[in-house]
């Protein structure tokens, strides 16, 4: 199931000429499908407390399944990239100033009146690249804005109506056929384990992509309890027989972000593409998830773009969904940190909870914080779909 088959009936783009429509798809594949694709904010939340935060994957039961390059690259179906050819933050030499002019057209000093400072990072808000796509005289420019949009709003936002400085980066790197895969996997694995570990918040990257890529392998989304004979273990539009599994001298598969680096083992999931299973390697894999942030963060990504120029792939062997016996000890050993134990770490004695029993205006308080939380929270969703909305409205005048 493609991007393409999950989106709406409705399709915008169909809406643009027939010179929009195929720059859009020669040089972004079906990323504008994204715009059509609603997201179940239960069915996500559900979804992201499978996350199994050890192991840097879902964990379904007994049944363990993650993303990966070669299944994003089939969804978002861009010809123009080259799987070996990653982003890296260490290459980068090009200031956000002239990136900007590069992209949008425009001059310096137009550019300079519209970069704003938010937080510890630099965006251009979003209403400055919208007149840029109903004004600009140059189709390429118009497409190459609207799928800016697309990228720093939908796939990896960070600030609401505004595209982060780190974006534009990425963005650039189409043009010399380097996939943006990588760095939108290694983002939303990041901010799967943020949410995971905070237990709230908001999952901000790119949730159409990774449900889309969840209704590929589960075909009764509307179970409440999985089991393996719920999953299309290998995706049916997936064609590629080689699977990359190693980088350098890593026993996975290493991810360059925009904003920091992560890593899975796809020697942990061979039964998604109908392989063996076997014992995977696991030690240390939490070690490639790192910030872009502090000492020695240079190195470490040098280390990771070096490991690249060593790639190993494997055939994959249609033999059905199989395991080994020695896996499946393995497996019942292992710790999941996704199945939820009682914790007496903290836990008090009757007499001393009564010591700590808050007064009834402390209670008026909390519930006030409470409420109020809840109501900026409505108003934040309220302004993302605001802002969507206004995107739909900009493909329409195209």
């Amino acid at each position: 199931m493609r991007l393409s088959e999950l989106g709406s009936k409705r399709h915008n783009t169909r809406k643009l000429n027939d010179e929009v429509r195929q720059l859009f798809y020669s040089n972004y594949g079906d990323l504008p499908y994204l715009l059509d694709m609603k997201v179940d904010k239960c069915l996500f939340r559900a979804l992201a407390q499978f996350w199994n935060t050890a192991y840097s994957c879902f964990t379904f039961g007994k049944v363990d399944l993650v993303p990966t390059i070669e299944e994003y690259i089939a969804l978002l179906r861009c010809l123009k990239i080259q799987v070996d050819k990653t982003y890296s933050r260490a290459v980068s030499v090009s200031t956000f100033l002239k990136k900007l002019m590069n992209i949008t057209g425009m001059s310096e000093q137009w550019v300079v009146a519209r970069i704003k400072q938010k937080g510890d990072s630099k965006h251009i808000p979003w209403k400055n690249l919208k007149d840029i796509i109903l004004a600009h005289q140059d189709t390429k420019k118009k497409v190459d804005n609207f799928d800016l949009s697309i990228y720093g709003l939908v796939v990896l936002p960070k600030a609401l109506g505004h595209v982060d400085k780190a974006v534009t980066d990425l963005f650039n790197r189409p043009d010399k056929r380097v996939t943006p895969v990588l760095a939108i996997l290694a983002e939303t694995f990041r901010s799967l384990n943020a949410y995971k570990r905070a237990c709230e918040g908001r999952f901000i990257e790119c949730a159409q992509l990774l449900l889309a890529w969840f209704h590929s392998h589960f075909w009764k989304v509307d179970k409440v309890l999985y089991q393996e004979e719920d999953i299309e273990w290998r995706a049916p539009w997936l064609l590629s027989d080689e699977i990359l599994y190693r980088c350098g001298n890593f026993d996975w598969v290493l991810l360059l972000g925009i904003w920091g680096a992560f890593g899975y083992a796809l020697l942990l999931v061979l039964r998604q593409y109908r392989s063996r299973q076997f014992i995977p390697t696991t030690r240390g894999l939490a070690k490639c998830e790192f910030p872009y942030k502090g000492d020695g963060c240079k190195n470490k990504i040098r280390e990771i773009s070096n490991a690249w120029n060593q790639t190993r792939r494997m055939k994959r062997l249609a033999v059905g969904p199989m395991t080994t016996p020695e896996y499946n000890e393995w497996w019942v050993r292992r710790i999941n940190d996704n199945i939820l134990e009682p914790s007496l770490k903290n836990s008090q004695s009757i007499e001393e909870h009564l010591l700590v029993v808050p007064s009834k205006l402390e209670i008026i308080r909390q519930d006030f914080e409470i409420r109020n939380a809840e109501l900026e929270k409505k108003i934040e969703e309220m302004e993302e779909e605001k802002m969507n909305l206004r995107l739909d409205m900009v493909v329409q005048k195209l």
